[in-house]
């Protein structure tokens, strides 16, 4: 038996020899002869097929492979594409491959196919072919029917093409397919209608495409699907409910698409499932806990959805998971219990339980303190669990056995790291997020043993005192530096980056902002590129800072040096910074003029002086820096005509602030050319002359915000997303608000105190996207425009102080969303119109007119103004106020009945309330 055994094993050993080696002098002519004619066609810039000689047997080119009995060619491989070159193999016709008629394995993957109109003829050419592979081909159209008699045509890969069709349903009528591949083949519309006769159909890869379409049935209901990748291509709709046989599969990926449903219960049953990908949908509802019976999970990610509920605790009891994602979501509940159960292990020494290396929890509403059993996940390395509601105190024991830690991210929440002073962490961390955890008042110590740290943030920590010398040193390596809204103080030494560092590449951030940091301006490494030293104490330097090195080019974005103590010029050699995106020097007191060299700020999206002492006309050099979003200027003491440059010159404008200085002159028709403004604010100058008529041009007022173009619509500016953020202040409802977050959807016009005159242009109703408009202390005349009312979103109206005549339109009370109303001391007349919102407002929104009605202790009754307009209408004034206080009270009857009547005469609804009542009832009283 021993040697039947050895002759069998040798057998098979000598029969795959000669089928799958390259054979030597056995190639067929006629083969050979038909891949001469393929490379004599082909446009081959990379030399490809340069080894496919005449003289040399083709069985020996390379991406050939021969039957070493029959010498015919069963496997042709092309790799067209040269990635280095960029560029690659071009064919254009199959007119030489119906003589490799014994051809089973065809792979041209990167070769330019576009100009081969007829290419799935090749299925027919070669009745043996069992594994097709034209994935990055180029391929630009597919027929809706095609006749074959292939069966035995295994795996078909069509992905990276440009079809920009549906899917035919000939793709799937292959009685023999196991595996179909099109990823990012830019397919459209749905998927063609089932079911298919696919019994051996194992393995679906169809991610990135544009399907638009719900996720079809009959797919869910093959029998011996493994792998299903359906990711990033416009599914919407919810997850089919039903399956109709035994789940085998073992990676599901449903990832970024539009699905809308629960989490079906079917899927709780593939025990067999390794990958669960279901992240950036809108999936609702709860994970059930049947979750605990995939045992064979490796991964689940279901970021990014409005699933809720309280965390799935049994997850933790998934032995084999490694990856675990679930942020950005709606978990609440205590973030204890998923730790308890991770660790609810056999007995001690049989091993570490968990898995999991990587753990997100970030971006939900989970309270309560991490548990020391956190502390023994020891194959940890990646852990997230910022911005939640997370409070307590944690010690040493909570970090124990962590000695695979690279990156813990648990910003913004109200935990407190208590250690002694000696404690040295067990893990060497690359990432250290605590913003907003309470490490003070000392400094955290144990920093210093951290030798591997690249990005660090200990920001709103309540660090008291100075920073020791130590750091300096150790920052040199960190990439990423946040320690702002803290209370450290001294001098900042010249900021450095290690040679070791340096080979790794940027970005290097510096935010030290809102402390107590004095004297100069430390000097700063060239390939820094983000610097906030704003809300300090530095009072000089500015100068040395910026001009120290002028024979070099700096790569600094960012620059906020705002709200400190500089008093000097602003120094001109801003040549020197030629890749700033934003400048803010804004709120210390800088004085003279602004230098011409700002010119060569050609990047520049933000340049915020504030609040200065600056003097003189605006540099006409500024006008090259056109691709400004914000200018702000406000509160300094700059003078000269009103520049018509700043119309043309900027189309990407969306902040123009010069509020409080001393320019003058008329406002140029140019200004209207600003389309994307979203906030106009030249209040408290010397301007005169009319409104521009053409203010309907500002497009961005009209639509409520820029149109999206590039994406940068949040304006922020930071490597990093949320880090540095644009803001603006805008005078509105009778105050200065702050906008960062919200700005991309505020918009405001503030001309007040000036000395414009003229009307009001009828076109400024075209901004129906304006939320606040400010016209008042000017010399306006004329009317209210009527059309007032298509401004719909307006919520702060102030004209007061003009001499604007007429009456108050009627079309006003459209206006629902004014909260802020102004018209006082003008000359206008007439009833004051009446609605429960107008009447809200105080008197003195009114006062200085010819008005009358509430909210104004004047009757209509005693205004002879308007008697004889009373009379004609045929009703009394005396009845005015009655009918005020009679529509109160049907009101109040309505509401009450309306709240009452069902408690009365429906049993479930009163139930429900007096349990309500009985439940606070005893809750207040315990």
């Amino acid at each position: 038996m021993r040697r039947l055994y050895l002759v069998l094993v040798l057998f098979f050993s000598l029969t795959i020899t000669f089928k799958f080696s390259s054979c030597s002098g056995t190639c067929k002519e006629n083969e050979k002869n038909a891949l001469l004619r393929l490379k004599k066609e082909a446009n081959d810039p990379t030399n490809v097929l340069s080894s496919w000689v005449d003289k040399e047997d083709c069985c020996n080119w390379e991406g050939v492979l021969c039957n070493n009995v029959t010498g015919s060619i069963i496997e042709l491989s092309i790799n067209g594409w040269n990635w280095s070159e960029f560029k690659g193999l071009k064919i254009d016709n199959f007119q030489w491959l119906p003589s490799l008629e014994n051809l089973d394995h065809l792979d041209m993957s990167g070769v330019d196919l576009s100009n081969v109109t007829n290419w799935p003829e090749v299925i027919n050419m070669l009745p043996s072919l069992i594994n097709l592979r034209f994935s990055n081909c180029s391929l630009h159209s597919l027929p809706p029917v095609l006749d074959h008699n292939n069966s035995v045509l295994e795996n078909l890969d069509l992905s990276l093409n440009k079809f920009s069709s549906p899917i035919p349903g000939w793709i799937f009528s292959f009685s023999s397919l196991v595996s179909l591949e099109f990823t990012g083949s830019n397919f459209t519309g749905s998927f063609p209608e089932g079911p298919f006769n696919l019994t051996s159909f194992t393995t679906l890869r169809a991610s990135s495409n544009s399907f638009g379409s719900v996720l079809p049935q009959w797919l869910f209901d093959l029998n011996n699907l493994e792998y299903l990748d359906l990711s990033y291509s416009g599914f919407k709709g919810p997850i089919p409910s039903g399956i109709g046989n035994f789940c085998n599969l073992t990676y599901l990926s449903l990832a970024s698409n539009n699905l809308n449903s629960t989490i079906p219960n079917w899927l709780y049953g593939c025990k067999n499932l390794e990958t669960l990908d279901l992240k950036e949908n809108s999936l609702e509802g709860t994970v059930s806990d049947l979750i605990s019976n995939l045992t064979s999970l490796t991964s689940i990610y279901m970021s990014e959805n409005f699933l809720s509920g309280k965390l799935p605790s049994v997850i933790g009891k998934l032995r084999k998971l490694e990856d675990l994602d679930l942020s950005e979501n709606r978990f609440e509940g205590e973030v204890s219990e998923i730790f308890n159960t991770m660790n609810d292990c056999p007995p001690i020494g049989s091993g570490n339980c968990s898995s999991l290396r990587t753990l997100r929890l970030n971006d939900n509403k989970l309270i309560g303190n991490l548990p020391r059993s956190f502390g023994l996940l020891s194959n940890l390395q990646f852990c997230f669990m910022s911005n939640n509601r997370l409070e307590g105190l944690l010690t040493e024991e909570h970090f124990t056995n962590l000695t695979n830690l690279m990156v813990f991210f648990a910003a913004k929440s109200n935990l407190t790291l208590r250690v002694s002073a000696d404690w040295i962490p067990p893990f060497q961390a690359s990432d250290i997020i605590m913003g907003g955890w309470r490490l003070g008042p000392e400094f955290p110590l144990w920093i210093q043993s951290q030798q591997s740290i690249m990005n660090l943030d200990i920001s709103n920590a309540g660090i008291v005192g100075e920073v020791p010398s130590w750091f300096w040193n150790l920052s040199s390596q960190i990439r990423f530096l946040n320690m702002s809204h803290n209370q450290l103080i001294g001098e900042i030494p010249t900021i450095s980056i290690s040679d070791s560092s340096m080979g790794s590449g940027g970005p290097w951030l510096i935010y030290l902002s809102s402390n107590n940091f004095s004297g100069s301006l430390p000097h700063i490494p060239t390939m820094v590129t983000e610097l906030d030293l704003s809300n300090n104490s530095f009072s000089e330097g500015l100068t040395n800072f910026l001009c120290v090195k002028s024979n070099e080019s700096y790569m600094l974005e960012i620059l906020h040096l705002g709200g400190n103590r500089f008093s000097e010029k602003i120094p001109d050699c801003w040549v020197n910074w030629p890749e700033l995106r934003v400048l803010n020097l804004g709120e210390n007191k800088l004085t003279g003029w602004i230098p011409r060299s700002i010119g060569a700020l050609s990047n520049l999206k933000s340049l915020d002086l504030k609040r200065n002492k600056l003097s003189g006309p605006l540099p006409s050099s500024l006008n090259n820096c056109t691709r400004l979003w914000k200018i702000d200027l406000n509160e300094n003491e700059l003078h000269g005509n009103f520049p018509p440059w700043l119309g043309t010159s900027f189309s990407n404008l969306i902040v123009l602030t010069l509020r409080s200085n001393k320019f003058d002159g008329e406002l140029a028709p140019e200004l209207c050319q600003l389309n994307d403004l979203q906030i106009l604010d030249l209040a408290n100058n010397n301007l005169v002359g009319d409104i521009p008529q053409c203010v309907n041009n500002f497009t961005a007022m009209v639509n409520g915000r820029k149109l999206i173009r590039d994406g940068d619509d949040e304006m922020d500016y930071s490597y990093y997303v949320g880090v540095f953020r644009e803001s603006a202040s805008a005078a509105t409802k009778g105050n200065i608000y702050q906008y960062d977050t919200i700005l991309s959807l505020f918009t405001s016009m503030d001309l007040s105190n000036n000395n414009l005159s003229g009307n009001i242009p009828m076109s400024l109703t075209s901004l129906v996207g304006l939320r606040s408009l400010n016209f008042s202390n000017n010399h306006l005349t004329g009317s209210i425009p009527r059309d007032i009312d298509n401004m719909k979103v307006l919520e702060s109206l102030d004209l007061s102080n003009n001499q604007l005549s007429g009456e108050i339109p009627e079309s006003i009370l459209s206006l629902f969303s004014l909260s802020h109303l102004n018209v006082s001391h003008n000359n206008l007349s007439g009833r004051i119109p009446v609605s429960t919102q107008l009447q809200t407002f105080s008197p003195s929104s009114f006062t200085g007119n010819k008005l009358c009605g509430l909210p104004l202790a004047e009757s209509c009754s005693k205004n002879p103004e308007v008697e004889n307009e009373e009379e004609d209408d045929g009703s009394g004034d005396d009845n005015e106020v009655e009918w005020f206080y009679v529509s109160m009270a049907i009101g109040f009857i309505v509401a009450f009945w309306g709240v009452s009547a069902p408690l009365l005469f429906i049993r479930p609804w009163r139930r429900a309330y007096f349990s309500y009542l009985d439940r606070k009832w005893k809750s207040w009283h315990t």
